[in-house]
């Protein structure tokens, strides 16, 4: 953690529907298999890295460029081909690689790189995405703060922008209708991703958690493993 060291919009999915999809894919193995996803044929030149990884501005906030060229080319984002059938919007993830999917059309999915918690920190499980929130502010909870006493100093909050640890986007996990205080979230620390060094969350690149955002909606499906 630091000291606080083209964008479209997504298509809700009818809750009611994706649920009963996703379990009917749980209870037949579909959702068992890890990693999920593999590199389908000819995609990587989906993406121009440079142009993707970029400078940009997003809401008025100057979003560095990412020296991309300085992380695994799993830990990009890319396309791969996935089980056919699977709803659109639906995220997983395979936490031994450190990669996120979500699928898109009919036998593809987008794969990024991610950063997780630390053994015994770190979230998995089914949840629902209740609320996808752009440069929000964050507030450490009262189990982090005893952790790391450093961290009562930002006791009241930190707003939305570069130097707050939730970065660019924020996707917040619910699971049983609860809140699981876990996120899958942005961050600048480029260098992190890859890594388990998170105080449980999910992180991702700046630049990718903006694009994951237009490609899900509230409701979306987590099942993070």
């Amino acid at each position: 953690m630091s000291k606080i060291s083209q964008y479209g919009s997504a298509t809700p999915f009818p809750r009611r529907t994706f649920l009963t999809v996703f379990f009917a894919l749980a209870a037949n193995g579909t959702l068992t298999a890890r990693p999920f996803g593999s590199p389908s044929a000819g995609s990587a030149a989906e993406f121009d890295y440079s142009a993707i990884y970029g400078k940009g501005s997003d809401h008025g906030v100057d979003l560095p460029a990412v020296p991309y060229a300085k992380l695994e080319k799993r830990l990009l984002r890319h396309v791969v081909t996935v089980e056919p059938g699977l709803p659109s919007g639906l995220i997983w993830t395979d936490m031994s690689r450190h990669n996120l999917y979500v699928s898109t059309t009919s036998g593809q999915a987008i794969r990024y790189g991610i950063g997780i918690g630390r053994q015994g920190v770190r979230w998995t499980g089914k949840g629902v995405v209740e609320t996808i929130r752009t440069w929000p502010s964050w507030t450490p909870t009262r189990e982090m703060r005893d952790r790391w006493p450093e961290l009562e100093a930002y006791g009241e909050g930190v707003p939305g922008g570069l130097q707050n640890p939730l970065g660019a986007r924020a996707l917040y996990i619910f699971e049983n209708g609860r809140d699981t205080l876990y996120r899958v979230h942005g961050t600048p620390e480029w260098w992190s991703i890859g890594r388990d060094m998170s105080s449980g969350c999910i992180r991702m690149l700046n630049q990718d958690v903006i694009d994951l955002s237009t490609r899900v909606a509230t409701g979306a499906i987590i099942d993070a493993r």
